[in-house]
Formats: structure tokens, sequence, C-alpha cells
């Protein structure tokens, strides 16, 4: 829980007992490797906190899943429209570990929300902060060669490349799996 807690107080400083009221409501759950904890075209009520494990968020292509998101300990996992619109969300998130997670149901977040103005703070900071990690995701996609996509994805979270099929990292990138076989090759030979 306590990486849990770093993370929440990272998003915006929250006095002890507003803390409290947020933290009384997360449940502690342990869910198994390739469980899908947010399905497509339903809506979700709840988020999670990783605690511990890894997560892949996805969207079912024609032919195949292309992956949009990984989240590891301390990040947040849900849907965007349930959350913020209470509709049916476009992703699937798909647990690639066993994990443990601590859930807060978005009723139960929203009336803390509507009652609790240091915790509507914090709610509208979180929000930020995923709208920016979005868009970075986006435009890097658009304007950043894969390349430089995979060298800094290994810079900023290493452990991904140990934990994460490499099938997935290709999808990520938008490349295949024999392209991202190769810029790794050049990555070790120093040629990139």
């Amino acid at each position: 829980m306590e990486q849990i807690l770093n993370h929440i107080k990272e998003i915006y400083p929250l006095k002890e007992a507003d803390l409290g009221l947020l933290t009384r409501e997360l449940k502690r759950i342990e869910l198994p490797k390739n469980h899908l904890i947010i399905h497509s075209d339903r809506i979700e009520r709840s988020l999670y906190f990783i605690e511990r494990g890894v997560a892949r968020a996805y969207c079912d292509g024609k032919d195949n899943q292309i992956t949009f998101w990984f989240g590891m300990e301390g990040d947040a996992i849900f849907s965007y429209h349930s959350y913020i619109y209470g509709s049916k969300g476009y992703e699937n998130i798909v647990l690639l570990e066993n994990s443990v997670l601590y859930e807060i149901k978005t009723e139960t977040l929203q009336d803390l929300f509507s009652k609790h103005i240091e915790l509507a703070n914090w709610g509208r900071k979180f929000a930020e902060r995923e709208l920016i990690k979005t868009e970075e995701r986006f435009i890097g996609r658009l304007f950043t060669p894969a390349a430089e996509r995979y060298a800094e994805l290994i810079k900023n979270t290493p452990s991904v490349v140990q934990r994460v099929q490499l099938g997935y990292i290709a999808s990520y990138l938008g490349v295949t799996q024999v392209t991202l076989s190769r810029i790794r090759a050049e990555l070790r030979s120093g040629g990139l």
C-alpha cells in the first residue's frame, strides 16, 4: 500500500484526513495473469491502482490487437469513457502478471469529490496528469520514429522489456516484431 500512497501524494498533496478518506475506500485485490480487468463496450465501475504487476491496454483491430499503454506499479487502471462519462469504453486492459491492485468504485470516488474539495482537487490533478500522458503518447507515435520511442521506453521504464512480451511492445511502437528485433539489434550494436 505504501507505493500507492506515495503515488496518490505525488499527484496532489492531500492532508492526512483527506488521504484517509480516500484510502479507507481502497480494497486490496489479487488477480491472476491474463485476467481481463477492463472490457471494451462495457461500463466499468471501478478504478484500480497497481501495487504489483503489469497491465496492457489494447483495442481490437481488424486483424490484430493494438497495444497503446502499459501500466506498472503505481499506475492507475480505468476506462476513460466510463470514468468521465459513465459510458461504455473502447479499451480492453489485461493483466500480464499475477497482480495486487487496490480498487475503488467510481461512484464512491465521485461522491468523495463532491463532498471534499481537496479530494476534488486531487481528482482534477489526476485527470490532468492522465491527459498529458495520453497526449504525449499520441504525439510521440505521430512524430517520433519507432527506434527513438523504443529507446525512450527502455530509458523511462527499463523493466518493461523484461516483463512484457516483445509482440506487445512491437504493437505499442506500431511496428512488426521483425522490425523491433532489428531496432534492438541496432541499439545493442550502437547503430542508433
